[in-house]
């Protein structure tokens, strides 16, 4: 599953393939520039470089400087070199993006350009077109576990929307497996390195976002303190949808000037332009009675790792907490479905309704199919509860007016064989899984 990086890289890597690398070349042969955007440190300008011709890093310590001059000055000249050219961090330079737009425009050929970034632009007045037919956007994400070869693969979601009539795979990974690679996250770097290295990469990444980075994506100066007990509230209330007042609530104990929803949603905003936070919008089915379906999204990290982080949990601590150990595996679940659900131009969401009938996630596809899926840590009795749950939203759905579910499927932390039940539903441990 590793190879090595093209000659045009700084420094030949071990790369490990993503799920991204066919998304950016289908993307790149339909339009003529791609913006990827997503989290630092997930791996979004390696994953760039494997395609491009030539490249500018618009933050590199020695000629970063002297590339956004140029940006101001003249754009255009920052455009010139082999297509497709890799502009990494364009947001550093808004004006680009309307050079790059005019540029594809009088070119007329499509892959000419790959843009990076991990943040929304400061300056979005400088910005005078929305780039529409001719940039395209591709999210990436932490690495899921197939792609970090930490899932063995042998069950495919693609191939679950054909209810293939049986299903049988073995799962090698225990409850003490899952518990580090929550801690670990999906940040390829941490990927390659010793556990003990590699836990400490998401704890890096959360210092990093508490002291500087949420204070630099737009340039207002927030307070590192207040940013950590407001990511540690959402921590404890992820996947759930959990209202701004009660976050409030948490914090205001040791921060009653900080406490207010106004501050607490411009630092919420400020953790969703680092891509930080990416909560879950609730799914809106076709329903055979009048039920009131709930519209608020559901609260997620892109990583869990982040949630971990926040809490000062290691692995062990999820091992001797099994109902945080339950959130945080809810995240890391989502998390691997919403990146295989991006290679089968599908999206994910939540479901809950008045009666308090809930679903943990509904992977709906373009064309209309979807599977419902409930998470579940494992055992006969948290499986039991799932299978109810799925029933009975599945019993709701009014199937003269949109199709069936596709499959029903519980998605588990441990278990050692993924299987078809008597019934239809699937039980697949997370180590099976794949796009």
């Amino acid at each position: 599953m590793c190879i090595f990086a093209p000659e045009n890289n700084k420094t030949m890597k071990e790369y490990k393939h993503r799920i991204a690398d066919v998304l950016l070349r289908k993307k790149l042969e339909g339009m003529g520039a791609v913006l990827i955007e997503g989290p630092k440190w997930c791996g979004k300008t390696t994953t760039a470089e494997q395609q491009a011709k030539s490249i500018v890093y618009m933050d590199d310590i020695e000629e970063g400087t002297n590339w956004q001059e140029l940006a101001s000055i003249n754009p255009k000249g920052v455009l010139k070199g082999d297509a497709p050219r890799l502009i990494d961090e364009w947001q550093t330079a808004p004006r680009l993006w309307d050079a790059v737009r005019f540029e594809v425009d009088h070119r007329g050929e499509e892959g000419q350009f790959i843009l990076t970034g991990s943040a929304v632009p400061i300056e979005n007045d400088k910005m005078k077109h929305s780039g529409t037919g001719r940039i395209a956007w591709l999210t990436m994400r932490p690495m899921s576990l197939w792609e970090s070869g930490d899932s063995n693969g042998s069950i495919s979601l693609k191939e679950l929307f054909s209810s293939p009539e049986q299903i049988f795979a073995e799962n090698n990974l225990t409850l003490e497996d899952i518990a580090y690679l929550i801690c670990r996250g999906g940040w390829p770097r941490a990927t390659l390195q010793k556990k003990d290295v590699a836990l400490g990469r998401a704890f890096d990444y959360y210092d990093a976002v508490v002291k500087t980075d949420i204070s630099r994506v737009d340039g207002v100066r927030r307070d590192s303190d207040r940013t950590h007990r407001i990511m540690r509230s959402y921590a404890r209330h992820q996947g759930t949808p959990t209202p701004i007042s009660t976050i409030a609530a948490d914090i205001r104990a040791n921060d009653q000037e900080g406490a207010d929803e106004k501050t607490i949603n411009s630092y919420i905003a400020a953790l969703k332009k680092i891509f930080v936070i990416e909560d879950m919008e609730a799914w809106n089915p076709n329903l055979r009675s009048k039920t009131a379906i709930r519209t608020s999204d559901n609260r997620y990290f892109v990583d869990p790792s982040i949630a971990t982080a926040a809490l000062g949990l290691g692995p062990l601590d999820l091992i001797n907490d099994l109902n945080t150990f339950g959130l945080v595996f809810k995240t890391l679940c989502v998390r691997d479905l919403r990146v295989f659900a991006d290679a089968l131009d599908g999206h994910v969401y939540h479901y809950r309704d008045k009666n308090g009938l809930e679903c943990d996630t509904v992977v709906h596809l373009r064309n209309g199919s979807y599977g419902l899926i409930e998470i579940k840590i494992g055992g006969e009795k948290l499986i039991n509860e799932g299978v109810s749950a799925l029933n009975n939203l599945s019993s709701k759905i009014d199937t003269t007016r949109m199709k069936e579910p596709s499959f029903k499927m519980i998605l588990t932390a441990v278990g050692k064989y993924a299987y078809r039940r008597e019934d239809g539903i699937y039980i697949v441990p997370i180590g099976c899984l794949k796009d």
